[in-house]
Formats: structure tokens, sequence, C-alpha cells
């Protein structure tokens, strides 16, 4: 043999005997939700053994839910700083980028499946860039599901009227704040790891997030009427330390990238078919579960129109946005 197809031949065995060398890499995932919740369960099911089999094991992801990596703040910081890889996050940045508002605009799709066409079109991509234009040291790889957000009480709720004097436990931001003070309600925010103690004890009446979590929470036992408003269809982001993500090979980067659309789609799906179960679920364990009539959806909309007329009014791009959103077939 030549010298020179000898050399290249030992060149060719060093090079790969060093990448079954490389100590694989390990990346931490972190969200709020526990793993029965669609988006954590894609994350198990989806997005670690396609990243991990994509990556030939030279990448390993360990998933930590429940708020273990802190709460959505906490999540939202270590991404941007690095002590968390990846994080799946709602809009804790949303005063800082106002178009993450568009996650929790009320009655903005035709139904789930809407939502999840317009989260899995170009139009998230469109946010994502400028998401990381704003936020250079994360990107935004993929939207999924939190849940269609509904009102659960201790007291009566099965129409609109009912609203009148009740309060309720209110995310902290100005949409959901707005929307229970519109209806003649009033609004307190508590941590969601303190809602549960907060219903229990009567701090709050009741409060607004969807059957799934109403379930993973227990909030049933605590709650006596369930009124499907669906007013908001919110999204979970799934998000990547940006230094982290530069420096993978290129050909890795686009594992985790499609890893985390895949669990997206996957998670989009298993909610919209665990909505009718979730239902029953809760009348099973007693709950009155009331669908708003045709008449009362629209009189919610036209409750909460000053709060949209102002959001349109104080944010430029909310209606070119929503208008494409709901443009989209």
């Amino acid at each position: 043999m030549k010298l020179g197809k000898i050399l290249a031949a030992c060149l060719t065995l060093v090079a790969a005997s060093s990448v079954f060398a490389a100590d694989p890499i390990t990346i931490k995932v972190g969200d709020n939700w526990n793993n029965t919740h669609p988006m954590a369960a894609a994350i198990d099911t989806v997005f670690k053994p396609q990243v991990e089999k994509g990556t030939k094991g030279l990448i390993k992801v360990d998933v930590y839910h429940s708020g273990t990596l802190g709460n959505e703040g906490d999540l939202w910081g270590g991404v941007r700083n690095g002590t968390i890889e990846v994080a799946i996050v709602g809009t804790p940045m949303n005063q800082e980028f106002p178009t993450m508002m568009i996650s929790d605009w009320p009655f903005l799709y035709r139904d789930l499946a809407h939502a999840k066409k317009v989260w899995t079109s170009p139009i998230a991509d469109e946010i994502n860039a400028a998401f990381h234009k704003k936020f250079p040291s994360v990107h935004m790889l993929s939207w999924g599901p939190n849940s269609a957000r509904t009102f659960t009480s201790n007291k009566k709720l099965t129409s609109v009227a009912d609203f009148k004097g009740q309060k309720f436990r209110m995310p902290g931001n100005p949409i959901h704040m707005g929307i229970a003070q519109n209806l003649g309600a009033s609004a307190q925010v508590i941590p969601l790891g303190e809602l549960f103690s907060a219903l229990e004890t009567g701090v709050v009446d009741g409060q607004d997030n969807g059957m799934v979590t109403v379930i993973s929470q227990a909030l049933n036992e605590v709650q006596k009427y369930l009124y499907e408003t669906n007013h908001i269809i919110a999204t979970l982001e799934i998000m990547v330390n940006a230094p982290f993500f530069d420096k993978l090979s290129a050909e890795h980067q686009k594992v985790i990238r499609d890893a985390a659309k895949a669990a997206s789609v996957k998670a989009w799906d298993d909610y919209i078919a665990s909505v009718d179960k979730d239902r029953q679920f809760l009348k099973g364990k007693g709950m009155t579960v009331t669908t708003p009539t045709p008449a009362d959806q629209q009189k919610i909309v036209d409750m909460i129109k000053p709060l949209t007329d102002k959001m349109y009014a104080e944010q430029a791009w909310a209606k070119p946005l929503t208008d494409k959103i709901r443009a989209i077939k």
C-alpha cells in the first residue's frame, strides 16, 4: 500500500475513534407541568428519544417536569442565561416583547384545529425570527398547546350573568385580568402552586385554566362548576439557549429543531383528542360542566370588547397579526 493511502487510512481511523470517544452532551429541559400534560408528555415521548437517536447518543436529554427547575419566570431566566439549555414556557416575557401577547389573545381561533394550523405554519417561523432578534440569547423552536382556558368556581357559574361579583384567580397579565374585570368579576394574582389552597380556603371563588390543568392540579376537588368558555387558546413554546445551540453542528441543530416541531405537533394532536375525555372525567367527578350558548358566547365577546379595543389601539402589531391568523383556513 502506498504511504499516502496508509496515512489517509490512519487519519480516518483517528477521526472515527475521536467521535466515538467524545463525551455525550447532556441538556436539561424544564417545564412547569406534570408528565400527563400533552406538551410535557410529548417532550418525554418525542423530543427526548428523537434527539438522542438522531445524534446517536452524543446528546443526552434530561427532562425536569412540574417546576423542578423553578417556576415559569425561573425557566425563562435560565434559558436566557444558559443554566437551562431548553425550557417550555408560556409568555413571561410579554412585557418585554408584547407580540407574545398573541398567545393570550381572546377568541382568536375558530377551534383547536385552527390554532394548531396557525402555530405549525410560517406565522410561527416569522415570530420566532422576531423573537430571536429581541432576545439574541434564545431561539424559539416551536409552539405547542397550553390549553383552551375555561372558568371554574365554587359558586354557581352556568351563564354570563353569574360572573358578577365573583373573585377569580387570574394570571398576572393585562389580558387575563381585563377579561375577568370586563365580565363583572374581580381578579387576583396567585401562583399556580398556591391555587388549590386558595380555592379550598375561599380566598378566591374560582379561576381560569384549561380542563387539562383542572385535572392535573386536582382543582375539581375544590371546585363545583366549570364554564367551558374557551376564551383563550394559550400556547407553550419550546426555547433553547442560543450560545449553546449555536455551538452545535448544523446536523445536530437540525435534529433538535425537527424534534421540537415534532413534539409540538404530537402535543397538539393529543391535546385535541383529550378534550372530550377530560370533560367527561370532570362530569364523572361531580362537576357541573356548562357549554355557553352561542348567544352567551357572543355576550362574552361583546363584554370584553373594551379590552380588545384597548389592545388594538396600543399595539401596532396586533391588527395585522390577528387578521393574518384569522385568515388561515
